[in-house]
């Protein structure tokens, strides 16, 4: 049976929000910025990616000529859909339903820039030989440390509209970059005569 790309796009909804669930539930502590930021990179992707390429072969399996455009439509709209709906959603929850784990967000993140902020320094520190080049470095580790002093960070967001903009951008690309090596691959091939 040949699913179509739109309810596809709804089990990939389901499936992200019940990863994001699961995620604020049981890991939403000390840690969960940096959860958060896993399963992100390395989960999602990879479901997305096999709903794509289950929604374009099962298309393909079941039709004798599938042009590129069907078959970029048939991985890119899956992944759009479930995509733009989570998103939604998330921001949705985040800004509106759970101030405090947006507000816990914020902290991690914070915090985990001043780490490897911190991280970056030390690792500098040891390479440098010349004073010169040590006193450089500490001025410029002193000045960027202000951007994480209380004031500096009492207002900083990252789950705005303008953020959760850039996330989709970003995750765009990956949907349409993977949609054209789909496209690609399971177009059917005419031999010219």
């Amino acid at each position: 049976m040949t699913k179509s790309p739109s309810t596809l796009g709804i089990i990939l909804f389901i499936a992200t929000m019940i990863i994001f669930f699961i995620v604020y539930y049981f890991y939403s502590g000390i840690n969960y910025f940096d959860t958060s930021l896993k399963i992100n990179a390395f989960l999602l992707p990879v479901l997305y990616a096999g709903a794509a390429f289950w929604s374009v072969k099962s298309y393909w399996n079941s039709n004798r000529v599938v042009t590129f455009r069907a078959a970029f439509k048939r991985a890119f709209l899956p992944m759009f859909m479930g995509g733009i709906l989570s998103i939604f959603s998330i921001y949705a929850f985040l800004n509106f339903v759970d101030t405090d784990a947006k507000r816990l967000l914020n902290y991690q993140y914070v915090q985990r820039q001043k780490t490897e902020l911190n991280k970056e320094y030390t690792s500098a520190r040891k390479i440098l030989k010349h004073q010169k080049d040590i006193d450089e470095l500490d001025q410029k580790y002193k000045e960027r440390l202000q951007s994480f002093t209380p004031e500096a960070v009492k207002g900083k967001d990252m789950l705005t509209v303008s953020h959760f903009s850039g996330y989709f951008a970003a995750i765009l690309i990956f949907y349409v970059v993977l949609s054209l090596f789909f496209g690609a691959f399971f177009r059917t091939r005419t031999s010219q005569q």
